[in-house]
């Protein structure tokens, strides 16, 4: 399916507990509003937030080039894995990987314990919102048929 749009927003959880991974992202094509977005963040550090290319290995950034905020380590490496597997399984198609950008804002929880599943859930989530956001999900059919019932992991009903 070729892509008309410019840029393709989403969202995922991965996990339970204390190393859950919640990913927002952005992922865009190059000369549209993903590329100043993902300039300003690169040159906007502020406390709390250094901005950083995702890594598979030192020396060895993800394509397409992932602007993250997130903790160093398993989530940054989990990201890398997610992203690469979206373009292993076609969904950014290799041909045109350099076409893209991809900004993630990752949150990990401060009571997280398990390097391992901080990694696996990130890779899932970030894996996951390229699948929601490049399929066009969640559609709108979908989400009216859940009004009424929010639900969130950090909500108490």
């Amino acid at each position: 399916m070729e892509k008309t749009n410019t840029v393709w927003y989403a969202e995922a959880w991965a996990g339970t507990g204390e190393n859950a991974a919640h990913l927002n992202l952005a992922v865009g094509l190059k000369g549209g509003p993903i590329e100043q977005a993902f300039l300003t963040a690169m040159s906007s550090p502020r406390p709390g937030h250094l901005p950083f290319f995702t890594v598979l290995q030192p020396n060895w950034p993800v394509k397409p080039y992932t602007h993250s905020r997130l903790t160093w380590g398993p989530a940054q490496a989990g990201i890398a894995e997610g992203i690469l597997t979206a373009v292993q399984r076609g969904i950014i198609p290799a041909e045109r990987v350099d076409d893209y950008l991809v900004i993630a804002a990752v949150w990990v929880d401060w009571n997280a314990n398990s390097d391992e599943e901080v990694y696996q859930n990130n890779r899932d989530a970030a894996l996951s919102a390229l699948e929601r956001a490049l399929g066009g999900e969640p559609g709108i059919e979908d989400l009216l048929a859940r009004l009424g019932h929010a639900e969130n992991p950090f909500l108490k009903h």
